[in-house]
């Protein structure tokens, strides 16, 4: 007969399965929030209140129409890409640094109106206004 107690074997806890599920875990919730697109925000663009001062005349004027071509200064550009845009600029800007006035169509593509920014930072131009339409007045109240 053994009477001599039996020594108990300490348990072993093993973390390396659990460092690799919290490591998954931390793959996926990365992957899954890069991959939120920013076109799911809905958004409602303001409107303008304020109108710009009929007095102040800008030098360098750039419309925008909805299919993306350019007019600057009310002449029409051929072709409406940046190069020629650039050579507009620079043949009325002559080197100074005016302002700029942005009229562009609601409709107008997005590219078109970067396109323009983008011109006129490289330029350096930096007094750009951005022309608008003032929104319609509130209506009023009707109390029943």
């Amino acid at each position: 007969m053994n009477l001599r107690p039996r020594r108990r074997e300490d348990p072993e806890l093993n973390l390396v399965p659990m460092i690799d599920v919290v490591l998954v875990l931390l793959i996926f919730f990365m992957i899954a929030t890069s991959l939120r697109r920013e076109s799911e925000l809905e958004l409602r663009l303001p409107e303008a209140t304020t109108l710009p001062i009929p007095g102040e005349a800008a030098a360098l004027e750039v419309s925008i129409d909805a299919e993306g071509r350019y007019a600057v200064n009310g002449q029409a550009l051929d072709p409406a890409d940046a190069a020629t845009l650039k050579q507009r600029f620079i043949m009325l800007a002559g080197g100074r640094a005016l302002p700029l006035t942005l009229r562009a169509d609601g409709r107008t593509p997005h590219q078109a109106v970067v396109t323009v920014l983008d011109v006129a930072g490289q330029l350096g131009l930096k007094q750009l206004t951005i022309a608008t339409v003032s929104a319609p007045p509130p209506a009023p109240a009707v109390d029943p």
